[in-house]
C-alpha cells in the first residue's frame, strides 16, 4: 500500500461516519440546474464554484444566470461560491457540408479526402473545410487528424499548398462545424481570441467573476497575456490554466509558475495525447501543482453517466476517489449538473465520495513529504510560507481542532492549505473575492467575512465562536492561529499562536 494511506479494513466500509469534506467541487450551470431552487440545490448538497462556460451562451445569458445564483445565495448567509468563467478559446472546426449531404457526412474507412483551408467551400466525401489556415504547415505525413471528440481518425497521406489529402482510418458519420484535433503539433493559434477578450473585459471583471478557467494554455507567457486583459481592474481575480495538449504538458513547469492554479483537462487532453497516457499527465500534474501550492482541478467526464442515470458507475466513483487520492484539490461535473436529470445527485454523490477518499489519506505524511520536497527544491522558505507550515506542524504536535487564518490576500491561507492538515482551516477576510477564492479551491478551506480586520485579539474571540458554532471545537480544545502584527496589511503575516478555546 502507498505509504500516504492509512489501512483499510472491514470496519472503516462498515463506518458511517461524517467529517468535514476537505475536496472542493466545481459545478457547471445550465439549463438543468440554473432557475433560483436548481442553484440552492447545488450549494446544499456541495458546489464550492460556479462555472460558467463561454462556450456557450451570451453575456444577457450569463448575466441572468449569475443574479439567480446570487438571489439564492442570499437567502444563505455566510456561503460563500466562487464564480469561474471558462474561456472559449481557440478551436479548429470543420467547415458546412453542401446541400446534398443532408448536413451529415459519412466517410468510410479506406477512402482518402482533401482537408482545406478554403472555409468558405461546401463539403462533401472529397473535400472537408477547416477553419485552420495553418494546416499543411501544422502537420506532416503521417500525423493524425481527429475531427467530432475522435469520432473520424484521419492520417495525413499528403502535404498541398492549402490542404492535406488524407487517409479515413475508420468508418463514421459526422455533421458540420465539427471540433478537429491535431496530436501532437504545435498549433498556430493565439491564447485569447477576441471573443475571449471580449469576455473578458466586458463581462468577468465588471460582474465580479473570481476565477478565469483559460482555455488552451500552451507557454507561460499565455499567463502573462492574459494578465494584461484583466488589468489592474481585474488584477485580484485568479487564473486557472487548462492543460488540454501535448505543448501545454511540454511547457507545464513555466504555465505552472505562472498561473494561480491548473485544470487537468481530461476531455481536449485526451484527444492530443494517447488516451492512454492520460491517467499519467493527471498525476504529474497533480503532484507538480501540489509541490508549487498551487490548486489544481481534475475535470472531464467524472460521473458522465448520472447525465441520464441517477447512480454512477463504479469507474465513474472510483475515478473521482483515485483523483483526490492523486492529490486534487478539486473536481468538476460538466454535463452531469449544466444539462443532466440528477445534478443534485451528481453534487452529494461527487462530495461523498470524495469524503470516502480523504478519510484513507495520511495529511501528516504528504504535509511532511511536501515541506522537505520544497526545502530541497528552494533551500529555503519565505517568512509568511514557513510560518503557515510551522503552523501545520504545531497543530499536529499539539493536536489542535482548527487553524485560524487572518488574511487580507489569501496568499497565507494558500500556504496553509499546501501543507494539507488534517483540521480544518477557518479563513478570515473583509475581502468578499477572498472569501469566495479560498473557500472555492484551496483544499480543506472554509471562509468566513469580517467587517475589518483591526483588532486580531478581539477576531480571535470570534473566531473560537465561529468554529465552536461548526462544531469543531468545544472547550479546552486548542486552536493554532496565523496573522500579522500589523492588521490589515497584506504580506505582514509573521505570528503564530495557539489559543485554547474557553
Amino acid at each position: 500500500m502507498s505509504a500516504f494511506l492509512a489501512d483499510i479494513t472491514v470496519d472503516h466500509i462498515r463506518s458511517n461516519k461524517v467529517s468535514t469534506r476537505k475536496t472542493k467541487i466545481i459545478c457547471t450551470l445550465g439549463p438543468a440546474c440554473w432557475s433560483v431552487e436548481g442553484l440552492s440545490g447545488l450549494i446544499d448538497n456541495g458546489m464550492n464554484i460556479a462555472r460558467l462556460n463561454f462556450s456557450h451562451g451570451d453575456h444577457e445569458g450569463h448575466g441572468a444566470t449569475l443574479e439567480r445564483l446570487r438571489e439564492a445565495l442570499a437567502s444563505r448567509p455566510g456561503s460563500h461560491v466562487g464564480v469561474m468563467l471558462d474561456t472559449k478559446g481557440p478551436e479548429i472546426r470543420t467547415g458546412f457540408l453542401d446541400e446534398s449531404c443532408n448536413k451529415k457526412l459519412s466517410l468510410v474507412k479506406g477512402q482518402t479526402i482533401e482537408i482545406g483551408t478554403d472555409y468558405d467551400r461546401l463539403g462533401n466525401t472529397e473535400y472537408l473545410a477547416c477553419s485552420y489556415k495553418s494546416l499543411p504547415t501544422t502537420v506532416s505525413v503521417g500525423s493524425r487528424i481527429l475531427i467530432a471528440d475522435g469520432a473520424l481518425m484521419l492520417e495525413v497521406e499528403e502535404i498541398r499548398a492549402e490542404s492535406v489529402i488524407a487517409r479515413i482510418l475508420n468508418s463514421a458519420t459526422i455533421g458540420e462545424r465539427k471540433n478537429m484535433n491535431l496530436p501532437g503539433a504545435i498549433v498556430d493559434l493565439p491564447t485569447l481570441t477576441d471573443k475571449d477578450i471580449d469576455d473578458i473585459t466586458n463581462f468577468g471583471i465588471p460582474e465580479g467573476v473570481d476565477f478565469i478557467a483559460a482555455s488552451f494554455v500552451r507557454r507561460g507567457k499565455d499567463i502573462d497575456t492574459i494578465r494584461e486583459v484583466l488589468g489592474d481592474e481585474g488584477a485580484h481575480i485568479k487564473i486557472i490554466a487548462k492543460i488540454e495538449n501535448q505543448e501545454g504538458l511540454e511547457n507545464f513547469d513555466e504555465i505552472l509558475e505562472k498561473t494561480d492554479g491548473i485544470m487537468v483537462a481530461r476531455g481536449d487532453l485526451g484527444m492530443e495525447i494517447p488516451i492512454q497516457k492520460v491517467f499519467l499527465a493527471q498525476k504529474m500534474m497533480i503532484k507538480k501543482a501540489n509541490s508549487a501550492g498551487k490548486p489544481v482541478v481534475t475535470a472531464t467526464q467524472m460521473l458522465e453517466s448520472m447525465i441520464t442515470n441517477p447512480r454512477p458507475t463504479r469507474a465513474e466513483c472510483a475515478d473521482v476517489a483515485n483523483a483526490v487520492l492523486d492529490g486534487t484539490d478539486a473536481v468538476m461535473l460538466s454535463g452531469e449538473t449544466a444539462n443532466g436529470e440528477f445534478p443534485n445527485n451528481a453534487v452529494a454523490i461527487m462530495a461523498d465520495t470524495c469524503l470516502e477518499a480523504e478519510s484513507m489519506i495520511d495529511y501528516d505524511f504528504v504535509g511532511d513529504k511536501i515541506r522537505r520536497d520544497t526545502l530541497h527544491k528552494l533551500g529555503s522558505l519565505e517568512p509568511a510560507e514557513s510560518i503557515a507550515s510551522s503552523a501545520v506542524k504545531t497543530a499536529y504536535d499539539v493536536r489542535a481542532k482548527v487553524i485560524v487564518v487572518l488574511t487580507t490576500s489569501g496568499k497565507t491561507a494558500r500556504y496553509v492549505a499546501k501543507y494539507r492538515p488534517e483540521m480544518p482551516v477557518l479563513v478570515l477576510t473583509a475581502m468578499g473575492h477572498v472569501a469566495r477564492q479560498t473557500q472555492g479551491y484551496l483544499k480543506n478551506s472554509e471562509s468566513a467575512m469580517l467587517g475589518s480586520m483591526l483588532g486580531t485579539d478581539a477576531i480571535l474571540v470570534r473566531a473560537q465562536d465561529m468554529a465552536k458554532r461548526r462544531g469543531w471545537v468545544k472547550a479546552d480544545d486548542k486552536m493554532v492561529c496565523v496573522y500579522g502584527l500589523r492588521e490589515g496589511t497584506t504580506g505582514s503575516t509573521n505570528m503564530l499562536r495557539v489559543i485554547t478555546v474557553e
